[in-house]
């Protein structure tokens, strides 16, 4: 059950939006089997000069068109695990007409007890919800 923050600048039409998201949750039902329904996605637009992005020293340079996402999940996926889902978020927003360089990716890992899906429960604890083991 990733929760999935998209940061973005201003200027996509309200279709790109949701091809963006639509583009990363087809990435993640692909490489980690979660359900469909699984689908927590915070997308945030940005007035010009809110986001910074440069390339980490990798000799490349970012466009506007930048893309910050940032994976919320649980742990113990594996090193490969990972790289498969940042690959497919690449190529899918590839095929959405973002550029390899424009898709930043942060991932963070956390445990079943650090969510709560309402009700003020911790819903893989008490059991309501099964963990996921993909």
């Amino acid at each position: 059950m990733p929760l999935v923050r998209i940061d973005v600048n201003q200027g996509r039409s309200q279709e790109e939006l949701q091809g963006l998201s639509r583009g990363v949750h087809d990435a993640i039902l692909a490489e980690y089997g979660i359900p469909e329904r699984d689908y927590f996605h915070i997308l945030t637009e940005h007035p010009a000069g809110q986001i910074f992005a440069q390339d980490a020293g990798l000799g490349f340079e970012r466009t506007s068109g930048v893309v910050m996402i940032q994976i919320f999940t649980q742990g113990d996926r594996s090193q490969e695990a990972k790289q498969r889902l940042f690959a497919a978020v690449a190529e899918n927003l590839a095929e959405a007409g973002i550029a390899g360089e424009d898709v930043f990716i942060g991932y963070v890992e956390n445990t079943a007890g650090d969510w709560s899906f309402g009700f003020g429960r911790a819903q893989y604890v008490t059991g309501e919800l099964a963990v996921p083991r993909k």
